[in-house]
């Protein structure tokens, strides 16, 4: 049994952790939080997880909470102009449907999952030191790890990088109460676009104590949707949310009247700067040196505008997989890192970053798409499953010529 280590207990790391151990290695999860901790604590994400990366956690066993899940087959966007008008709007339907699971009840669960299937865990903190002498111990180590002393260690890649700075101030609130504009129409997510302030984003999801609505604000820094940077508690930012939709979307403040946080941890706030790493750091020097491989948000972080996070986690942890399992007894040399990332990055997340980075800044192009989109179902559809498979932006989105080559196609 060849010996791998993996660290961060994350959607990547956990996901990586348990396929390895289905395959027969003897796995060590390095993980900061008991499963205890993690259920009892702060929210995470939003991870709305879209078809392709849901049925790689289905075909891993992994998909344990599917029947509480709401299942998310459209998405209502409205373009919203000053005064709280709705000037355009279009419904986005899914191919496969989209479910949102509280990470903290899915990671715990995972957690939990690894130990009785014969995976190590153990739950402390990792220093540079430390990693370093786990590397010494396991013939491969990936760091799974976004956040933190470990993230600095892959360096940053300037020429894939989109930004040097956060485009968006988030805020997320998970509640109970929130009323639907159509309840016969069953689960649906909203998204409203407010043309130099930011974008709203509401979700029906799973929490610990049931199915909640998920908002998420992304405010342009500065502006006056950017009002949470204090870190208030998920009473205040209720409060604060309402105002903002009593002002600026007032058909949603309606719906938001008899809303409540689920739980104390029901708040998250931040921002992200959107940024590519190189995916392999070596630690130590001379005969004490050692190469680890990164994976997930030790190497590409996205804003969730485009809702990459969880989904593009998935779908490295699969790539990762698949590519130890075939490269059989041969040694995990730094070269073999570098390839294994890199085919993972031209398939998949270069597509991610590419769309996401549109999204935030939303050239005249994309524009002219989403207005399209208000006209053609046929538009509004291949939109909606764009974000389940960013590889299409290139087919379509990528450039001005692409876009209007597609909706001379459909007649847009």
């Amino acid at each position: 049994m060849r010996r791998i280590a993996v660290v961060g207990a994350g959607q990547a790391g956990l996901q990586l952790a348990l396929g390895l151990v289905a395959d027969g290695y003897e796995v060590t999860l390095v993980a900061e939080r008991t499963p205890e901790q993690v259920r009892g604590g702060r929210v995470l994400s939003t991870q709305a997880m879209f078809g392709p990366a849901l049925r790689i956690e289905a075909a891993a066993g992994l998909d344990r909470w599917t029947a509480g899940a709401p299942a998310v087959s459209s998405v209502d966007a409205v373009l919203v102009a000053p005064s709280a008008v709705r000037v355009l709007e279009f419904t986005m339907t899914l191919d496969e449907p989209a479910r949102s699971v509280d990470q903290r009840i899915k990671l715990a669960g995972w957690l939990e999952l690894l130990a009785e299937r014969g995976g190590r865990v153990e739950y402390r903190s990792m220093d540079r030191a430390g990693l370093h002498a786990l590397a010494r111990r396991h013939e491969l180590t990936v760091v799974a790890a976004g956040r933190g002393e470990l993230a600095g260690i892959f360096e940053r890649d300037a020429a894939r990088s989109p930004f040097d700075r956060p485009q968006r101030a988030l805020s997320c609130l998970y509640a109970h109460g929130v009323g639907s504009p159509d309840p016969s129409a069953g689960p649906r997510a909203r998204m409203h676009a407010l043309p130099g302030l930011g974008e709203l984003y509401l979700q029906p999801a799973l929490t610990r104590s049931g199915p909640c609505d998920i908002l998420l604000w992304e405010a342009l820094p500065g502006g006056p949707l950017d009002v949470f940077g204090d870190g208030p508690d998920p009473g205040v930012q209720l409060d604060r949310i309402r105002a903002l939709l009593a002002e600026y979307l007032p058909w949603e403040a309606e719906l938001w009247r008899d809303a409540e946080p689920t739980d104390a941890g029901a708040g998250l706030w931040g921002a992200v700067t959107p940024t590519v790493r190189r995916p392999v750091a070596e630690l130590g020097t001379g005969v004490d040196a050692v190469h680890v491989l990164g994976l997930g948000d030790a190497v590409v972080v996205n804003d969730p505008i485009t809702g990459q996070g969880a989904n593009g986690a998935a779908r490295a942890a699969e790539a990762y997989r698949r590519a130890i399992r075939e490269h059989g007894d041969a040694p995990f040399t730094a070269d073999w890192m570098c390839r294994t990332a890199e085919r993972f990055w031209q398939r998949h997340a270069r597509h991610t970053v590419e769309f996401t980075a549109a999204m935030l800044t939303m050239p005249d192009h994309l524009q002219g798409v989403f207005a399209a989109a208000a006209e053609h179902p046929a538009v509004a559809r291949r939109l909606a499953n764009t974000y389940a498979e960013p590889s299409d932006h290139a087919a379509w989105l990528a450039t001005a010529e692409l876009a209007a080559a597609y909706l001379s196609s459909v007649g847009g």
